[in-house]
């Protein structure tokens, strides 16, 4: 519940934290590696950010945010194939993934795709 609180707060560097201490306790799970990612990108750690979701759990293959998140940070790192194979993959697994794509700041670089 902390780690919601911090986040929705934007308080990006405590929220870090606690999930990766998530991360720690729980490396199997998804949800730690899913957060702290996305806090390392709202932290502007976005290489970071990926670099840790590819070091996750299998069971991220699985889910479609893990390919809607990689996508957002290819796209911002510049990799827009990659980022795009990403989101086709998150759409697939989740048809509401591609309505927030065509929203997402993070995926303007690849919004003409969409």
């Amino acid at each position: 519940m902390r780690l919601f609180i911090h986040m929705r707060a934007k308080r990006w560097g405590e929220a870090l934290k606690i999930s990766q201490g998530i991360c720690r306790a729980s490396p199997e799970e998804t949800v730690g590696f899913i957060h702290a990612a996305f806090c390392l990108h709202e932290l502007g750690r976005t290489a970071d950010a990926k670099l840790l979701l590819l070091s996750g759990p299998s069971a991220l293959l699985g889910e479609a945010t893990y390919h809607y998140n990689l996508g957002c940070y290819d796209a911002a790192l510049g990799n827009i194939e990659d980022a795009q194979a990403h989101l086709r993959v998150s759409f697939k697994l989740d048809k509401k993934f591609r309505e927030f794509a065509r929203t997402d700041p993070d995926l303007r670089s690849v919004w003409d795709s969409l």
